[in-house]
């Protein structure tokens, strides 16, 4: 039998890689099909970003200081974006099944005022205008919510398992 062992720095590069390739996604998606995302997919967009710098800077350093460090943004960043993406997806099979219910209205909440700035600077990248509770494209009967949900659920998983290697000092 042929055992693959992959090292942590091309976990963390994996890592990198995909986060990267879901926040290209998720700008070329909008392009192509002409999405309308939330506030809260910009949000998630970002936090993809963000997750790609910081498995980056794992992959340079996994031991060090660096590494560890990152690897706690990383765990921090994921289970944010866990807990965003779980609310979204909430929001969606909410207003499935009652279409009167909507997430804009009222004062904007912190996500949104963030959002709204960096739209205002990089209009191209962060600029939202749809709402949270619509499901404009599914993929294998997930939205693109559940799939964040998923993506960042891995990233937390995989992302705490090395960081944890990490302080162990295991190889």
């Amino acid at each position: 039998m042929i055992e693959l062992r992959w090292s942590d720095r091309t976990l963390w590069s994996v890592l990198a890689l995909g986060g990267a390739s879901l926040a290209v996604a998720s700008i070329v998606l909008t392009e192509w099909l002409n999405l309308h995302p939330c506030h809260l997919c910009i949000f998630q967009r970002l936090l993809f970003m963000l997750l790609t710098v910081a498995c980056a800077l794992a992959a340079w350093r996994p031991r060090g200081f660096v590494g560890r460090g990152c690897g706690v943004a990383v765990i921090g960043v994921s289970a944010l974006g866990v807990g965003v993406a779980a609310y979204q997806s909430r929001l969606q099979w909410e207003a499935a099944k009652n279409p009167m219910l909507s997430c804009g209205g009222g004062d904007p909440n912190a996500i949104e005022r963030f959002v709204d700035y960096l739209g205002a600077h990089v209009p191209s990248l962060f600029f939202a205008t749809g709402f949270c509770e619509d499901t404009e494209l599914v993929i294998f009967g997930l939205s693109l919510a559940n799939w964040a949900l998923v993506s960042f659920s891995g990233f937390l998983a995989l992302g705490g398992w090395l960081t944890v290697r990490a302080f162990r000092g295991l190889r």
